[in-house]
């Protein structure tokens, strides 16, 4: 065996391992992820059996060995217990797991990571939170960790800070209402996209000229360029997670509204990222 360690950390993932061991993948602060194996853990009188099950964070006392690590203590802080009792909960707290399970690696610096992580599944448990929006919020600060987060704050063709009207997934950010305008090839006079077309039930913008070829307010059709339109409250909210410290993520609602356009931008974002399906809210249908 290797030197002992502690790592403090939360498990991702329990497997059975041989006739009574249990093979876990735990993310921790040390040392980003780590796959380690809990002997006799599967015991029922075994003192590693409550400490080694999903969700459980604390402080975990290993031995380093080649491939993995050998946990031979567990001390918990939270077990998030009350996850288990509503099928809801369970379903997004592992899908949680899942995409933080996705974007760690070994030997990452697990800060980040981890303090989202366990502050995203206290949020499950404030009754005034809408799940749905703990969900968007957890991806979208999920991808500034990594680096990848959108551009929000000013245009990304211009660098405009003012008039921004349109989140673009293929700009991988905000566009300002003169770009939008001069990308999509509209003619002089209008700037704002938001003046051509309608918005259909994804909420992406898509122009429906009529049989002549003209909009309905009398522009001629031209090339599209496919975005969500954003308003201010839709805009500020997307500003806010992105910029906000852990801590202020779970601290406000939206209006059904602003979150059926939030929620539909950092789903399609994300998918820029992720090339595999989650499962774990299958069940929810």
């Amino acid at each position: 065996m290797g030197q002992t360690c502690i790592l403090t950390g939360m498990i991702l993932k329990v497997a059975p391992a041989g006739e009574y061991d249990k093979r876990i993948t735990i993310l921790t602060r040390e040392r980003g992820k780590v796959t380690a194996f809990a002997r006799g853990a599967r015991r029922a009188k075994s003192a590693m059996q409550a400490g080694t099950e999903l969700f459980c964070f604390g402080r975990f006392e290993a031995y380093e060995g080649r491939d993995a690590y050998t946990v031979v203590k567990a001390e918990i802080q939270n077990y998030f217990r009350d996850l288990y009792t509503d099928l809801e909960k369970t379903c997004y707290g592992c899908y949680f797991l899942e995409v933080a399970d996705y974007f760690t690696q070994p030997g990452d610096d697990g800060t980040d990571q981890l303090k989202l992580l366990y502050q995203t599944l206290r949020a499950l448990s404030v009754k005034s939170l809408d799940v749905r929006l703990v969900r968007t919020i957890y991806e979208l600060k999920t991808l500034v960790i990594y680096g990848v987060s959108p551009r929000v704050f000013s245009c990304v063709s211009c660098g405009k800070k003012e008039g921004l009207s349109l989140f673009s997934v293929e700009k991988r950010g905000v566009l300002c209402s003169v770009c939008c305008g001069k990308m999509a090839g509209y003619p002089a006079g209008v700037t704002d996209v938001r003046q051509v077309g309608a918005v259909n039930r994804s909420g992406m913008v898509e122009s429906q000229p009529d049989k002549t070829g003209v909009y309905p307010n009398g522009v001629v059709q031209r090339p599209k360029i496919a975005g969500y339109p954003l308003d201010a409250a839709a805009l500020y909210t997307l500003q806010y997670i992105v910029a906000s410290p852990v801590e202020k993520l779970y601290t406000f609602k939206v209006t059904e509204s602003v979150y059926e356009k939030v929620s539909a931008i950092v789903e399609r974002y994300l998918k820029l990222y992720v090339d595999r399906e989650f499962h774990s809210l299958e069940l929810l249908g």
